[in-house]
């Protein structure tokens, strides 16, 4: 549960057995609070969201002044997320806790959030990579590979998608609605940045060889893996739509001309045969499907929020629902069952002998998968669009608890701000003694 007394930055960082690194990030840490404490007044706090460490690493951190939250799901994403609902400031800062990233950059990465920014992220490749600190794969590779496709994918203008140093607003977090637990936390947050068109912008960040006696938790191939997965899970069109669009296009091409060849008497000659044909008509099938799936995460993502509408979406609303579709499907079963009342009625004026072309067969069986897809697509749309039959006619976000405790905090907090005087006023204690074990007196709520 967040703590009632709110700050301007929080510093997370989620941490399993570090303690040979922790001291000089808490250290840059605070090092970075008090120079955004000195050029804007700003108060912070260091959080070290443990993930169950058993060499010390709590003790540790509280030793030095930071707040440790205790993260019980395992797990990169989990941990960060368990540490942004405990912290407190409105900026929030993330970073490894390895020794690898200087948290005094994140000083910049705040300015930058508090000039309208909504995610800034760190870059290596603007900034520096020291030598040994990335292995050859991964700085050529791994992460040239998935930047490029998660910008290709979703547009974002990033240059290091990948980057552990990175800053966002509390309410942007509260926007997103991250869920990730694993590596795949951090492409997740670019991700559904862009979609929902937050202001992301860029700071060079320096990476250094990490501090650690033991191998790093990042797994290349695992987590690169997952973090490919998720580009993909987050991208229908991708997924589903342009393969939908491509396999729809080459079977109905390769159908019409079969049908061009059975009416002028040439299928015998004709380069698509009855095989052709079969196919043509499975990959039509199945592109339909993956059409109506390309729909159906879509109305997905808008619903939980990390999805803006699509305009021509929006546009066909007013012929796409429930009933058209059900209407539609409908015809396109009566349809097929009359294609193939035909086949069976020519089946038996040939006296129940072999038919030499499949495609009559094949359009009145695909025209009955079509219209069962069509009818029972209608209703799963429906179902994702909040149970409205004009389901792309209303296409909002579904309120997320987290968006409702973000609004409700923030209401009690003006609530609280118009009734009672600061909580530094009240309680006699500033941010360093709260939050870092200074004894300096605290400002002036004034």
């Amino acid at each position: 549960m967040r703590h009632d007394r709110h700050l301007d930055v929080s510093i997370v960082m989620p941490c399993l057995n570090e303690v040979l690194c922790l001291e000089p990030c808490i250290r840059a840490a605070q090092q970075a609070l008090d120079e955004l404490e000195r050029r804007h007044g700003l108060e912070g706090e260091v959080v070290i969201a443990d993930n169950g460490s058993t060499d010390g690493s709590q003790a540790l951190a509280l030793r030095l002044g930071a707040r440790v939250v205790n993260v019980t799901e395992r797990g990169y994403g989990a941990a960060l997320r368990g540490g942004f609902e405990a912290s407190r400031g409105r900026y929030l800062v993330m970073a490894d806790a390895d020794g690898s990233y200087d948290f005094r950059e994140a000083a910049p990465m705040v300015e930058a959030l508090m000039q309208g920014a909504s995610v800034c992220m760190g870059s290596r490749f603007k900034g520096e990579i020291k030598p040994g600190a990335m292995p050859w794969k991964n700085r050529y590779i791994g992460n040239p590979v998935l930047t490029g496709i998660l910008n290709l994918i979703f547009h974002t203008g990033i240059s290091d998608a990948h980057c552990g140093l990175r800053a966002l607003t509390r309410d942007c977090y509260d926007r997103l609605g991250l869920t990730g637990s694993g590596m795949e936390f951090a492409s997740e947050m670019v991700i559904k940045a862009a979609l929902r068109g937050e202001r992301m912008t860029e700071v060079p960040a320096t990476l250094s060889p990490d501090l650690r006696d033991r191998p790093p938790h990042l797994r290349p191939w695992r987590d690169g893996w997952r973090h490919l997965r998720y580009l993909f899970m987050l991208s229908p069109f991708w997924v589903f739509a342009m393969p939908a669009i491509l396999g729809g296009g080459i079977g109905l091409g390769i159908l019409s001309a079969s049908a061009w060849a059975l009416a002028t008497h040439r299928e015998a000659s004709f380069f698509f045969g009855n095989y052709w044909t079969v196919l043509a008509g499975a990959l039509v099938g199945l592109s339909h499907i993956a059409l109506i799936l390309a729909i159906a995460t879509h109305l997905y993502g808008v619903r939980e929020g990390y999805r803006t509408p699509n305009p021509l979406a929006l546009r066909l609303s007013r012929w796409v629902n429930l009933e058209s579709m059900v209407i539609a499907g409908a015809g396109f079963f009566l349809a097929g069952i009359l294609v193939l009342l035909a086949v069976l009625f020519d089946w038996q004026l040939r006296g129940f002998g072999p038919a030499f072309s499949v495609w009559p067969a094949v359009a009145g069986s695909l025209l009955l998968t079509l219209g069962a897809q069509n009818a029972l697509g209608g209703f799963l749309l429906s179902v994702l669009g909040g149970n409205e039959a004009q389901f792309l006619a209303h296409m909002e976000p579904a309120p997320s608890p987290r968006a409702v405790r973000g609004l409700a905090g923030s209401l009690h907090g003006r609530v609280r701000s118009r009734s009672q005087p600061p909580a530094s006023a009240r309680s006699g204690v500033g941010r360093r003694s709260a939050s870092r074990g200074s004894s300096r007196p605290p400002k002036s709520p004034c």
